[in-house]
């Protein structure tokens, strides 16, 4: 679970001394970095570039090339629906349709009450059990207008 503090440098640069040991130590630590606060706060990125005496653009390119990596926190609950070819095969693309228009809201966006956060994924490792998604951390297999209809229930 996400850390509700606030932002602290002094945090940010004992993550990149727990990780700092590690061939290739850059995703880790900004893996570590959103785990702690549930999203890469702007204001870490210079912290690391600075740790790991590696250029801000080149920080800033990593962590904004990963789709994994938030820039502002996610809602209370968040829906990762699979984009890729199995699940789009089995009608992963009428799922994700629904859930943008029950949401109102597109994909990497919040619901203006801060209660679903709606993240594409590109395959969550279902293929066979399609179409496939993620809720808070929990996968779900062979989801259907029905299932996405339930989760959205208990998350708005």
């Amino acid at each position: 679970m996400p850390s509700t503090s606030a932002f602290s440098g002094a945090r940010v640069r004992a993550i990149v001394a727990e990780h700092a040991g590690l061939e290739g130590p850059l995703l880790p630590i900004l893996h570590a970095v959103q785990v702690e606060w549930g999203y890469l706060p702007r204001e870490a990125l210079p912290v690391i570039a600075d740790a790991l005496n590696l250029g801000r653009a080149e920080v800033h390119g990593v962590a904004s090339f990963y789709h994994d990596f938030r820039e502002r926190p996610p809602g209370r609950h968040v829906l990762r629906l699979c984009r890729a070819e199995a699940c789009q095969a089995v009608g992963g693309r009428d799922l994700a349709e629904r859930a943008q228009e029950r949401l109102g809201i597109g994909w990497g966006e919040t619901t203006a009450d801060g209660a679903v956060t709606l993240d594409a994924v590109f395959c969550l490792g279902l293929c066979a059990c399609g179409p496939a998604a993620m809720v808070d951390g929990r996968l779900v297999g062979r989801l259907d207008a029905e299932g996405l209809d339930a989760i959205l229930a208990e998350t708005v």
